[in-house]
């Protein structure tokens, strides 16, 4: 099963060849870790080492001075990166670092790499629990730009607040898919194909399984009345004065309690349809008999 720290491991191996993609990518991890128009150092937070290592090396190929990655300062994360109490890793980079992207006259490998650099500092569950990202960020401006960025690319995401954070998430197969196609995790889009085909397979497994185990108790149930309306109808003499097409259905039934509709016919030599119109009919039977009987 696809996990979180494969895929952003395959997206840190990822070396962009072209300065502007760098330039794009840096801006995807830093996007939204400031105020607009601010001067001040960007600070990244992260949990994951790949992503501390690709924002240094990022931050160098394109001039940027940057510290770290160092252990995050207890008490000193941002309101939109949660308990300061979890082990983060902090890359600072100076002030020239650019978090903006001119989007719409960004060239498709700009755009890629930018989504790159974002899902790399985003949240990420694969589990078999269910599949979403989430990138959360402080302010309700940079939120709305990413939506609406991945809705130009073809993904479909949401925008939630969350304890006065906003949260921009993309749940669904298929959204993720594709989200991982435009990233650049070839093999993390393989593995994630085939636990969902996994998944798949298994469900419908499942089902028809559900549905094979309700038809025999179906046919259990129906052969236990049959048994019971061949036994009463026996038992009170009825049986013997009966078309011989009837007590030759009865003997069979009786000698195969198990069978199904097919195997009877087959070994009266009729028709399915005619075994079931037998069965019916001495069950029918028997119960015109019972106010008789009483």
């Amino acid at each position: 099963m696809l996990v979180a720290t494969e895929l952003k491991g395959e997206l840190a191996r990822i070396h962009p060849a072209r300065a502007c993609c760098r330039r794009a990518e840096l801006a995807g991890l830093l996007f939204g870790r400031r105020g607009p128009h601010s001067r001040r150092a960007a600070s990244i937070r992260t949990l994951d080492h790949a992503t501390a290592r690709v924002a240094v090396q990022l931050a160098a190929s394109v001039g940027v001075r940057a510290e770290g990655p160092m252990p995050a300062v207890s008490g000193s994360a941002p309101a939109h990166h949660g308990s300061a109490t979890r082990r983060h890793l902090q890359v600072v980079l100076d002030q020239s670092a650019d978090e903006s992207l001119a989007w719409d006259e960004a060239k498709a490998c700009d755009r890629r790499a930018f989504l790159r650099g974002a899902v790399l500092n985003a949240s990420i569950s694969l589990g078999a629990g269910g599949t979403h990202i989430e990138f959360v960020f402080g302010e309700a401006a940079p939120a709305n730009q990413l939506l609406s960025r991945l809705r130009s690319v073809g993904v479909r995401g949401g925008l939630l607040t969350r304890r006065g954070r906003s949260v921009v998430y993309i749940k669904g197969q298929e959204e993720v898919a594709t989200l991982l196609r435009l990233t650049g995790a070839n093999r993390a889009l393989l593995d994630f194909e085939a636990g969902r085909v996994a998944r798949d397979v298994r469900n419908r497994l499942n089902r028809l399984l559900n549905a094979e185990e309700a038809n025999v108790d179906r046919t259990v149930r129906a052969a236990d009345r049959q048994l019971q309306a061949i036994a009463q109808l026996a038992a009170s003499g009825e049986l013997k004065r009966l078309p011989d097409g009837l007590r030759e259905m009865a003997a069979q039934r009786s000698r195969q309690p198990d069978a199904d509709l097919d195997t009877l016919a087959s070994a009266l030599g009729v028709s399915r349809s005619a075994v079931n119109h037998r069965l019916r009919r001495l069950v029918a039977l028997a119960a015109e008999a019972r106010p008789e009987a009483s």
